[in-house]
């Protein structure tokens, strides 16, 4: 069921009880190429919103502000995210009241703030924040620097995480953190302009990435792992149907935290294979590894099914990735060291149970991997 489209868990989901205590965003990442260089370079644009019953005139953060927090005030904005991943590393944002937002709630949603924009098949905007600014601001979380993007949107595969996102579950508010990747390859094409530089994306080079998260709270541990840029090591050939990723941590049902779980799918050259712990009949477990290291992050999986297994090691440099920045719904900032990439690079080994054995499928090597790991603060 992996590979199944929902645009309806795209909808807009902070109403109801999520209106007070809730986030939800829409995440896009993609590589372009450098229009004067030829460098390669990924970026990620984010369209998070926050507590729209606690809109105000102006954007309300308060995770640094302990007299506001003690006087019962919450967070309530929408942020526009923008950042980029390598040795010029960084995020920007830009936020916005609520009460200043156009947001169509149902499917297919949309987002409008000023000349910023997002929905199912497209997205632009601008952020700009000044050296002076960024100083003046520790609220605002983020760097100094200019960003620009028009791009069209065509999302190919889906990740559809079964009935744990379903309506029925979304309704109850089951999940503190709920998941839906319906772009887990995504088609990307336009251009983007980082500090006046232009950047071509395309739509066969963009190893494009879309999803969504929302909730009451974030999760910790927090993984994610994908990439659609993939070589086959037993052909040598770029797999050019196929997409792997994995995401999650420690699932928590409302006050009942899981064990640490993962999900995740393998849609290799048109055949899903998808390890979800949620399917009890399958037989899914996972077993998984974060280390920081000096100078690396570096991550290693074992899923397995009674049919398929997926043994993933990958490693991203930590001098190319971020501390990306969240506020909590209730006003605080507990993930302080939640790394962030979008160059990670790792091996995927395909494995098929065929007469009661483990048979190779294919070993395959990902470039451009979009990553995090962290921890809450101690």
């Amino acid at each position: 069921m992996a590979n199944v489209s929902a645009i309806s868990r795209n909808e807009w989901m902070l109403r109801g009880p999520l209106a007070e205590k809730g986030y939800d965003w829409w995440w896009h990442s993609l590589t372009a190429v450098s229009e004067k260089t030829g460098e390669k370079k990924p970026f990620y644009i984010e369209f998070f919103t926050c507590n729209p019953g606690y809109a105000e005139k102006e954007p309300v953060i308060v995770w640094n502000d302990k007299l506001a927090r003690d006087s019962g005030k919450k967070p309530s904005y929408l942020m526009v995210n923008v950042g980029f991943w390598g040795e010029k590393h960084g995020q920007l944002h830009r936020f916005f009241s609520l009460r200043d937002v156009d947001i169509h709630a149902d499917p297919p949603f949309s987002v409008t703030a000023d000349d910023c924009y997002c929905d199912e098949t497209h997205t632009r905007g601008k952020v700009k924040v000044t050296k002076k600014d960024a100083k003046a601001h520790p609220e605002w979380m983020c760097d100094a620097g200019e960003m620009r993007w028009d791009l069209k949107i065509d999302k190919k595969i889906a990740f559809n995480v079964g009935y744990g996102a379903s309506r029925f579950f979304r309704k109850i508010n089951a999940f503190e953190m709920f998941w839906h990747a319906e772009g887990m390859k995504t088609a990307y094409e336009g251009n983007i302009w980082l500090d006046g530089e232009k950047y071509v994306v395309t739509p066969e080079t963009c190893n494009g990435y879309a999803d969504k998260n929302w909730g009451g709270d974030f999760t910790s541990p927090w993984v994610w792992l994908s990439s659609n840029d993939l070589t086959s090591k037993k052909t040598g050939k770029k797999l050019e149907n196929s997409v792997f990723e994995i995401g999650g941590g420690r699932p928590k049902i409302y006050f009942l935290a899981l064990e640490r779980k993962l999900l995740g799918a393998f849609y290799y050259e048109g055949k899903n294979y998808e390890f979800n712990f949620s399917k009890f009949w399958t037989g899914s477990t996972t077993k998984f590894d974060c280390e920081e290291t000096d100078d690396e992050i570096r991550w290693h999986v074992v899923q397995t099914t009674l049919t398929a297994k997926m043994d993933t090691r990958i490693s991203c440099k930590k001098s190319e990735m971020l501390n990306i920045n969240y506020e909590a719904p209730n006003g605080t900032k507990r993930h302080n060291r939640l790394w962030n990439g979008g160059t990670g690079t790792g091996t995927i080994e395909l494995y098929e149970r065929r007469g009661g054995r483990w048979e190779l499928v294919d070993e395959v090597y990902a470039e451009g991997i979009g990553c995090e790991y962290g921890e809450y603060d101690k």
